[in-house]
């Protein structure tokens, strides 16, 4: 069936794929930090801590400088070192394999669901091995990855569970949230995150000792409830291990203090647009939708679909003055990694034809129906 043509525009889209949520007490309250000069970790990283693990039922939460940062320093809290073997999906930002790397341990690349974009638990147990000390599974735009199966293949391996949750603030599974589920869960904050600091992240720890190594670690391995007043000035102190400058400072702190209230109504609009999606474009031809199972809610950080003749579709939406975008490729084709990595059917198949469409706060109902009108025409 032909149908118009669309008249000639330029390639830019005006609709945004991503926006930043800034509140208006994140400013003033990044006004008070300044004037204060109290500019580094101070009480307000505190306060932002305890108001994750209340408001968002995030377990022993360590507030640090980028959810990088968390998925390393829970490697190193781990134990995970020289030689170990680190099992990560392929579909993830590359952050989360170079985190492993830093710690001088191999990334093992597992399959993906095709039909989610997450890490598949067969594959993670196809891929075990003696050397097997940690996995890290990717929450894929916001939706949960199959924890249960995923904590029963690793309890085989007696390997720590590191989810990355970069995706997934205020997602859930089966009635846990996201940030309670595992031994350690690394989030982003991130500018274009639903929760952002500026940049930032933190690192939920299920067990004290964890959350109290973290704490540690995050400021050069200095504990500071074991160090002592001087009369030289400087306290005194004895780091026991090597340690980093990953703590979150009072600017961050202040932002993300400020821009949490948002965060239920944040995440009521993006399942708006997300559950818009789906019922319109259900029929869609073309087009699939992935899945999304009753027992677990997305965060829904943007809407995956898999399409047929994917440039023709990002070029009609584009021609329609609306968006699309391949958010993240495999990162096993980096040389960093090695190369391509052989074996995976469903990341292959998946990479061929994912893609996602926008869903933010600056987007108006008119936006998400022009979106919808533009995919029906058809590519």
């Amino acid at each position: 069936m032909s149908r118009p043509a669309p008249a000639p525009r330029a390639e830019a889209a005006p609709m945004n794929f991503f926006n930043t949520n800034i509140s208006e007490e994140a400013v003033a309250g990044v006004e008070r930090v300044l004037r204060s000069g109290m500019l580094s970790e101070g009480r307000l990283v505190a306060q932002f801590e305890q108001k994750l693990r209340d408001e968002l039922g995030i377990r022993g939460p360590v507030a640090l400088n980028s959810g990088t940062s968390a998925l390393h320093l829970a490697l190193v809290v781990a134990g995970v070192g020289d030689g170990d073997e680190v099992i990560i999906p392929a579909q993830t930002f590359i952050a989360t394999g170079m985190a492993v790397l830093m710690q001088g341990a191999k990334p093992v690349f597992a399959d993906i669901q095709p039909i989610t974009g997450n890490i598949d638990p067969d594959s993670i147990r196809a891929k075990l091995t003696e050397r097997t000390r940690a996995i890290i599974p990717v929450h894929w735009a916001g939706y949960p990855c199959d924890m249960d199966e995923i904590a029963a293949v690793a309890a085989e391996a007696d390997a720590a569970v590191i989810e990355d949750a970069a995706h997934a603030l205020g997602a859930s599974y089966r009635g846990r949230p996201v940030g309670a589920l595992s031994r350690f869960t690394a989030f982003s904050f991130q500018a274009i995150k639903h929760l952002t600091t500026g940049d930032g992240g933190a690192l939920a720890c299920l067990e004290a000792q964890d959350e109290h190594a973290a704490r540690t670690q995050r400021w050069f391995a200095i504990d500071r409830a074991n160090s002592h007043e001087s009369l030289l000035g400087e306290r005194e102190y004895d780091a026991v291990s090597i340690g980093f400058k990953y703590h979150m400072n009072d600017v961050a702190a202040a932002i993300g203090v400020g821009n949490l209230p948002a965060v239920p109504r944040i995440l009521a609009r993006h399942q708006a647009i997300a559950d818009r999606y789906a019922k319109e474009l259900a029929q869609t031809p073309g087009l699939e939708l992935t899945d999304r199972r009753s027992d677990r809610v997305s965060a829904n950080w943007f809407f995956p679909v898999l399409v047929e003749r994917r440039e023709d579709f990002i070029h009609q939406l584009r021609a329609r003055e609306c968006v699309a975008s391949v958010v993240h490729r495999r990162i096993d084709t980096n040389s960093v990694f090695g190369g391509k990595a052989a074996g995976l059917p469903g990341q292959d198949a998946f990479d061929e034809r994912q893609c996602a469409l926008p869903i933010h706060m600056g987007l108006t109902d008119d936006d998400v129906g022009r979106t919808i009108a533009a995919i029906n025409e058809g590519w």
